[in-house]
Formats: structure tokens, C-alpha cells, sequence
């Protein structure tokens, strides 16, 4: 009975150690290699740089001028694992230490000078980073470690991190780099090790977003809430009716252009393709309503009334699409909540606005026209003596 007991505390102890050496994580210190690190890895600092990747960094200062980096990351991911140093958080222009290892001991790493999007422009054994004592080492069956160091006084900050498309391998003679399937931008504070996510193009996602909701929600509120309620205003209320409308039409329209370029940037036409169709059906109706403007029959007219059907719902409908699309792109832009609560309370205090104004719409017309009544049929002398 000991004998089985000790058996299985052995294979429980083989099953733990196998565990631990088959993932990487920040609370291990120690590094399951199969060949030793040519520098000092005990004052490294960790950072699990992408967690849906499984992608590790340990760095640390060796020297005045020399910094030593070890990056980690699953070897069943079947493509290559990227760390670019940016000097502007873009990927153009920056380089890249690229690492794979399709099977255990065939892997490599090269270095990559990212000159443009295009892949005749990703070239290989180029860049601004001077490296040394680089290798890339399996350390268990599903983990790989890049090990490098670079001569620098101070690396870049601003780092990015792709994995490749699956099973599509720099290979001799070219290593040619095919385009990333993913990637994530970070900025990283050295002395701390903590990092921060960076949004690309943030100042055209927001002014994408910002003209657009004030366009084709906002402003559009406002004008149709003055349409509504402010007729008694004739006709003040129409020119203020049509300048606001106009003017949120050409913001819109301006932040769908440039919805267009952000989206041809981010190459992200596929993440994006419902939010742009719904888009696009709302340019439809912006536009049916600017012909409704045009052809608007006189007031005397007998297809008013249908004029009136036409604008009123085609504007209804445009507004209910605008509102719901608006926080669609507040969701894939990754906005945080103050951006969808500034957006959610100001589009609340439009709606309750129209509601506290249709209902006293209703109450001044019902007192119009229980006056219309009374005055039409005025009460005889014997029906007043009742009272």
C-alpha cells in the first residue's frame, strides 16, 4: 500500500512539474530553460505585456548603455510573435524582434525594420535597435523564450506586439514577414513596469465619434424638438428648424468621412461592416430628407398632409438608427463608461425635455379645445339656471 501511495505521489509530482515548465507567468522566477541566459536574469521585472496571447516580458538595466530583455510567448500559437520599439506608438517606421519556432529546435529570430505597410517594405536584418547575444531557446513543449539584449541608454517606450497569421513562417531565403493577424500597441514605464494600452489614431476615432453625435443626434434633437413645439415662434422656428438640421448634416457627414479614412488605416473593414452599413442607411435617409426640404408643397396644398407623414417618420426613424449606432461605435472605438454615460445622460435630458413639451402640448391644445367647444355652443338661460 506505501509502495502505490509513493508511486502516485511521483506521478503527481511529474504531472506539477510539467504544468508549471508547459506556461509561463510573472509569479515564477524561475525560467525553465534548456540553455543558459547570457546575462543576469535574477533583477529582471515581468509584465504580461498581452494576456490573450499568453505574451510575457522580463527586462531589466544591465549596464549604462546595455538593457536585457527575455519574451515569452506559447509556441502553439503555429505563427510568429512580434515586439516592436515605435518612437510615435505607430507601427511604420518602427522595429521589430520577430520569433518563431513552427517545431521544438527550428525556430528563429530576426530582426525587422517596419518601413511601410506594404511587405516589400518589412525588411529583415534592418533598424534602429543595435542587438545582441539574441537567440530564441524552446523551454518546454509549448513555451518559447526570445532572448536578447540591446545597446541602448534608454529603449523606446512605446512598444508593439503582433502575432503572425497561423502557420505563415519567415523562411530562407527571403524571410519575408507576413502581415499580423493581431496586434495591440503598450506603453511601458521601465522603472515601474507597468504598462498602458494605446489606442491608434485616437484624435480621428474621437472626431469621427464627436461629429457624428452631435450631428446625428444631438443637433438633430434639437432641431426636430424646435419643429415640434416652437411653431408659435413662426417663423423664427423654421429658420432655426433648417440652419440646425443643415448643420448637423454637414457634421455628419464630414465624421463619416472620416469614419472612411480611420477605417482604411486601421485595415479593420471586417470589425467594423455593421456599423458602417447601418451608417450608410442613415446618409440614405439624412439625404431623403434634404429632398423632402426641396420638394416641400405649399401649405395650402392638398398633399401636405402626406409631405408631413414623409418628413416627420423619415426623421423618426433617422434619429432611432443614429442614436443606436452612435453607441455601437462607442463600443468598438473601446470608449470607456464616461463616454457612453455623457452620451447616454445627454440624449436622456433631450428625450425627457420632449416628453415635459409634448405633454404640455397636449394640455394647451385639450384647453383649445374645450374653449372651441364652449364657444360654439353656448349654454341656453334654462340649462344656466341648473347651476
Amino acid at each position: 500500500m506505501k509502495l502505490i501511495q509513493l508511486r502516485l505521489f511521483i506521478i503527481l509530482c511529474g504531472l506539477s512539474t510539467t504544468l508549471v515548465t508547459s506556461q509561463d507567468s510573472c509569479s515564477s522566477k524561475l525560467l525553465q530553460l534548456q540553455q543558459p541566459v547570457p546575462f543576469d536574469t535574477s533583477s529582471l521585472l515581468c509584465n504580461p505585456v498581452w494576456g490573450d496571447h499568453s505574451f510575457i516580458l522580463r527586462y531589466a538595466k544591465a549596464s549604462s548603455d546595455v538593457w536585457s530583455f527575455i519574451f515569452s510567448f506559447p509556441s502553439n500559437i503555429n505563427a510568429y510573435a512580434a515586439i516592436g520599439f515605435s518612437n510615435d506608438g505607430s507601427m511604420v517606421g518602427s522595429t521589430a524582434i520577430v520569433g518563431w519556432m513552427p517545431s521544438p529546435g527550428a525556430g528563429g529570430m530576426k530582426q525587422y525594420f517596419l518601413g511601410a505597410k506594404s511587405p516589400d517594405q518589412v525588411t529583415p536584418d534592418k533598424g534602429d535597435l543595435y542587438m545582441m547575444n539574441a537567440s530564441i531557446v524552446p523551454a518546454s513543449t509549448s513555451l518559447v523564450y526570445m532572448i536578447f539584449q540591446l545597446k541602448t541608454t534608454q529603449p523606446s517606450s512605446k512598444l508593439i506586439f503582433a502575432i503572425g497569421p497561423d502557420g505563415a513562417f519567415p523562411n530562407y531565403p527571403g524571410y519575408a514577414l507576413a502581415q499580423h493577424s493581431d496586434q495591440i500597441s503598450k506603453v511601458i514605464d521601465y522603472k515601474t513596469g507597468t504598462t498602458t494600452s494605446v489606442i491608434p489614431y485616437l484624435n480621428l476615432r474621437r472626431s469621427h465619434g464627436i461629429l457624428n453625435i452631435a450631428g446625428w443626434s444631438i443637433l438633430l434633437i434639437i432641431g426636430s424638438i424646435i419643429a415640434r413645439y416652437f411653431k408659435h415662434w413662426d417663423p423664427t422656428w423654421f429658420y432655426l428648424h433648417a440652419s440646425i438640421q443643415a448643420l448637423a448634416f454637414v457634421a455628419a457627414v464630414v465624421g463619416i468621412f472620416i469614419g472612411l479614412a480611420l477605417s482604411r488605416k486601421l485595415k479593420a473593414e471586417s470589425d467594423v461592416i455593421h456599423h458602417k452599413n447601418i451608417a450608410i442607411l442613415i446618409i440614405i435617409l439624412g439625404f431623403l430628407q434634404v429632398l423632402a426640404i426641396v420638394l416641400r408643397p405649399g401649405l395650402e396644398s392638398k398633399i401636405r398632409k402626406y409631405w408631413n407623414w414623409y418628413h416627420h417618420n423619415i426623421g423618426r426613424i433617422l434619429l432611432c438608427f443614429a442614436v443606436g449606432n452612435s453607441f455601437y461605435g462607442l463600443h468598438l472605438g473601446g470608449e470607456g463608461s464616461k463616454w457612453f454615460l455623457a452620451y447616454g445622460v445627454s440624449i436622456a435630458a433631450l428625450v425627457l425635455i420632449a416628453v415635459i413639451l409634448e405633454i404640455r402640448m397636449w394640455i394647451v391644445a385639450r384647453k383649445e379645445s374645450q374653449s372651441r367647444k364652449t364657444t360654439s355652443f353656448p349654454q341656453s338661460s334654462t340649462e344656466l339656471a341648473y347651476y
